[in-house]
C-alpha cells in the first residue's frame, strides 16, 4: 500500500510538473523561438534623424502581438511588440491582426488546410476553451482582448473604430505624444466559418479589416501558399461584397493571385496588402506580381513593406529603407507604408522600439523628409482617416 501511495505521489507530481511544462514555460519558450530579434550592436542615429523620427506618426499595418501569451501593457524582452516598445518607436498607429488557424509544416508554397497549429497554442496558452475548436471565437476572444487593453488605459491607447476616432486621437497626440490607436484585422477570412452573418459580427466586436486569405485556401478562395490557385468562390464573391457594404477594408496580403484580381474587378473599393515585399526587387513566392500591386496603388490603395528577409531579401535597417524606396520610386510613394509582420513567427533586426533606425536608414536612401513622412506613417493614417467608417 505504502510503494502504492508513493507511486500515485510520483505520478501526480509529474503530471503537475508536466502541466507547468505546458501551460507556463512552453508558451514562452514557443513565442521566444519565433519572434526573434537578431543579437546586433545599438544603432546609431543621427540627430537628424531622431528630430524626423519625433514628427512622424509613425504607423505599421501589421503586428500579430494578439497571438502570443504577453501582456501588450508591459514591456517584454522576447518577441518584437508590446505597448511600451510601440510607444518608443513613436507608433502612432497599429494594425493588429488575429490569426486564427496555421498549417503544420507552414511554407510559402504549398500548404492545405486539414491540420492546425493554433489549436494547441490556443490549449497551452489557455485561451477560453470555447476558442480551441471554433475559429470565430478565437478572433473574438483577439477582438476583446485589444479592446480590454484600450479599456484599462486611462485613454491613452484607442481601438479605432471610425474614421473620427483616428482623427480624434491624431489631434490629441500633439498635446499628449503618447496617444496610441489600435486597429483590428483578420489574418483570413476563415473565422467567418462559411457564415456572412459573422460579418457584421466581427465588425460588431471592432473589426475593420478583413485579410481574406492566410497560409490555406478557405471558404472564399485560393491562398498564394494554397493548393489551388484559385480565385474568389460564390460564397467569397457574396462575402467580399457584403465586407465592402459594411465599410470593411479588404487586405489581400496572403490572397492567390487570381483573387487578387477578381477583387479588383468585383470592387472599385482601395484594398491594401498589409505586408509584403516588392517581386522585381525580391524574387519571392510570397510577393505577388508587381502589376497587381500597380493596380491597388493607382486606386487608392496601400501597400506594406515587411521588414523580414524571406520578402525584401535584405532585412537590415538599410535592407527594409532599401524595399520602402524601391517601393516607392516603382509604385508611387503616396502607396507605401510600413507593413512589418512583427510577431508573425519572422526574425527581424530590430524591434518596434527601434524604428528611428528606419528613419536613418530612410535618410541614407536620399528620401527627401516629406517623403519620408509619408511612408513611415502620414499614408496610413490619411487612408484610414479617409476609409474607415465615418459613424
Amino acid at each position: 500500500m505504502k510503494l502504492m501511495r508513493l507511486g500515485l505521489i510520483v505520478a501526480g507530481l509529474a503530471l503537475l510538473l508536466g502541466a507547468a511544462v505546458f501551460f507556463f514555460y512552453l508558451p514562452a519558450r514557443v513565442d521566444n523561438q519565433m519572434n526573434v530579434v537578431v543579437d546586433h550592436p545599438v544603432y546609431a542615429i543621427s540627430e537628424e534623424a531622431r528630430a524626423l523620427h519625433a514628427e512622424i506618426p509613425v504607423a505599421d499595418l501589421h503586428a500579430d502581438t494578439l497571438l502570443w501569451a504577453r501582456d501588450p501593457a508591459r514591456r517584454h524582452d522576447r518577441g518584437h511588440t508590446d505597448l511600451p516598445r510601440l510607444g518608443e518607436g513613436g507608433v502612432f498607429l497599429q494594425v493588429f491582426a488575429s490569426v486564427t488557424k496555421t498549417p503544420s509544416n507552414l511554407n510559402y508554397n504549398e500548404n492545405t488546410s486539414d491540420s492546425d497549429d493554433i489549436t494547441l497554442l490556443a490549449i497551452a496558452q489557455r485561451w477560453p476553451v470555447d476558442t480551441w475548436g471554433s475559429l470565430y471565437n478565437r478572433a473574438r476572444f483577439h477582438a476583446r482582448r485589444l479592446n480590454r487593453l484600450a479599456e484599462e488605459s486611462d485613454g491613452r491607447f484607442i481601438v479605432a473604430r471610425t474614421s473620427g476616432d483616428v482623427a480624434s486621437a491624431l489631434e490629441a497626440r500633439e498635446t499628449d505624444s503618447g496617444i496610441m490607436v489600435g486597429i483590428l484585422a483578420t489574418e483570413g477570412a476563415h473565422p467567418l466559418e462559411g457564415d456572412l452573418a459573422n460579418i457584421q459580427r466581427l465588425y460588431d466586436e471592432g473589426y475593420r479589416v478583413i485579410g481574406l486569405q492566410h497560409f490555406f485556401d478557405n471558404e472564399l478562395g485560393g491562398s498564394l501558399h494554397g493548393t489551388s490557385g484559385v480565385g474568389l468562390t460564390d460564397f467569397g464573391r457574396e462575402a467580399v461584397t457584403a465586407m465592402v457594404e459594411r465599410g470593411l477594408i479588404i487586405d489581400v496580403a496572403h490572397s492567390s493571385e487570381a483573387v487578387v484580381r477578381d477583387v479588383l474587378e468585383l470592387t472599385d473599393a482601395p484594398l491594401i496588402v498589409s505586408h509584403t515585399g516588392i517581386r522585381s526587387l525580391c524574387e519571392s513566392p510570397r510577393n505577388i506580381p508587381d502589376e497587381l500591386l500597380q493596380q491597388i496603388a493607382d486606386r487608392g490603395g496601400l501597400i506594406g513593406i515587411g521588414f523580414w528577409a524571406d520578402v525584401i531579401c535584405y532585412d537590415t535597417p538599410a535592407g527594409v529603407a532599401r524595399a520602402i524606396a524601391y517601393a516607392a520610386e516603382t509604385l508611387g510613394v503616396d502607396a507605401i507604408a510600413l507593413g512589418s509582420d512583427f510577431d508573425g513567427t519572422v526574425t527581424t533586426r530590430f524591434d518596434a522600439s527601434e524604428l528611428a533606425a528606419l528613419t536613418d536608414a530612410l535618410i541614407g536612401t536620399g528620401m527627401s523628409a516629406d517623403d519620408i513622412r509619408a511612408v513611415m506613417g502620414e499614408n496610413a493614417v490619411r487612408f484610414f482617416t479617409e476609409n474607415l467608417p465615418e459613424g
